[in-house]
């Protein structure tokens, strides 16, 4: 998947509370569900987005299935929003060097 994918997955606030559910390891549905205002066929509905969009992986446990944060989807997030911050970055250094060019012509 691309960090698109990724970054509409986690334009939803409830999909972005699941993940942040799961900073501390996988879960099953049951316990990511747990005290969330929806319902718990709506998390799973949930966890399919992020999963197809590669933030989570799913891994069976007997008859459960654990969720994780895929390291991988989020590597691919990180590396597009690590390029956007360097681009900002240098684009604010251009600007200040012009405009201390232009100063010191004053």
């Amino acid at each position: 998947m691309s960090y698109v994918d990724a970054i509409e997955a986690l334009a939803d606030p409830t999909r972005r509370q699941i993940i942040d559910r799961l900073r501390g390891g996988g879960l099953p549905v049951g316990a990511i569900a747990e005290g969330m205002a929806v319902s718990r066929p709506a998390v799973s509905q949930h966890l399919r987005v992020l999963s197809d969009a590669g933030l989570l992986t799913v891994t069976p446990l007997g008859n459960k299935r654990l969720y994780a944060i895929a390291p991988d989807g989020v590597d691919d997030l990180r590396a597009y929003l690590d390029g956007l911050w360097d681009d900002a970055l240098a684009a604010f250094a251009r600007a200040a060097d012009a405009q201390a060019k232009g100063k010191t012509h004053d």
